[in-house]
């Protein structure tokens, strides 16, 4: 595949940017890759794993002549980066992030991005509760979506150059709007990640239920839970700080459904429960027939190590 862009350059070196590197290198649509994180610790576990062509010792110098500068930190930091870049980056080039939430790092970004440089966000939706910059994985957007969040004003070129970078990643992309995705990754992602960390955060504090119960006995749903609530905790406190109103939207359609799910068990309302039970099996299907996920044992995922 011929090369996209001739630099890219990831600002910072979790999960998500590690694993574009392995892809980018695999696809080969980029000249060099340049790299940074914060910690001295990260960008030293960087070069010992040979992650990035060069990681350097400040975001500036990672970003000076770049062609794609992806904003990887968390969305609460977004903002003080772009400030902080802002006047070293390339007339011409394309400022993007994998931010979970679009309309809090448009506001924080777009005010310190130049005249002549294309900001475009996106979302890969695509991730593991593994995190660091040994995490990361050539194969994790295979088949799964980024979502490209143009403003109005984004210029055309840069939007679609940036769709066939993801595509090349592996990814299957779509444009949306930035509101628009924000209440979706709500329904989808957003609030169940705290009703996982409710739910876990319940079974700590059920003190006639031992620590070693929980454990030893976990069913299939509450390890999935576990799953989910060891996420990166920085990034889903960020997350709930930046998304709160569609957050707290979706959180009463929930509350709303759960007062009902009550209702019916504590009447014996078998009807209502079968047919809910019925409805939610349907998109679980939906789900799968979409290549989303599978219905093998374990949802499909490999034991750790052997991704």
């Amino acid at each position: 595949m011929s090369v996209i862009y001739d630099r890219v350059a990831l600002i910072g070196l979790g999960l998500i940017a590690s694993s574009m590197f392995w892809a980018i290198k695999r696809a080969g649509i980029a000249g060099e890759v340049t790299g940074f994180a914060r910690s001295d610790e990260t960008r030293a576990i960087a070069r010992e794993i040979g992650l990035c062509d060069r990681v350097c010792e400040s975001a500036r110098e990672a970003c000076e002549g770049a062609d794609l500068v992806v904003l990887c930190v968390p969305v609460c930091a977004m903002g003080d980066v772009a400030a902080d870049i802002s006047p070293v980056l390339k007339p011409g080039a394309t400022v993007s992030d994998v931010g979970s939430v679009k309309r809090a790092v448009i506001d924080a970004v777009a005010p310190h991005i130049p005249d002549g440089v294309h900001f475009v966000p996106a979302h890969p939706l695509a991730g593991t509760e593994q995190s660091g910059p040994g995490s990361g994985f050539a194969e994790l957007f295979d088949n799964r979506w980024c979502l490209i969040v143009p403003e109005p004003d984004s210029d055309e070129d840069a939007v679609t150059r940036l769709e066939a970078f993801w595509k090349a990643l592996g990814s299957n992309t779509e444009r949306m709007d930035a509101d628009h995705h924000d209440l979706v990754l709500a329904v989808t992602s957003h609030t169940p990640h705290l009703i996982a960390y409710t739910m876990v955060g319940v079974a700590d504090d059920l003190r006639r239920v031992t620590d070693s119960e929980v454990i030893k006995y976990s069913a299939a749903g509450f390890r999935d839970f576990t799953r989910i609530a060891a996420s990166d905790p920085t990034m889903w406190r960020d997350v709930f700080l930046t998304n709160k109103e569609a957050t707290l939207e979706i959180l009463g359609r929930f509350t709303e459904e759960l007062f009902a799910l009550q209702r019916a068990i504590r009447t014996g309302d078998g009807d209502h429960l079968h047919e809910y039970f019925t409805h939610t099996r349907a998109i679980r299907r939906g789900i799968i027939e979409a290549g989303q996920d599978t219905d093998a044992p374990d949802f499909g995922r490999a034991p750790r190590g052997k991704r």
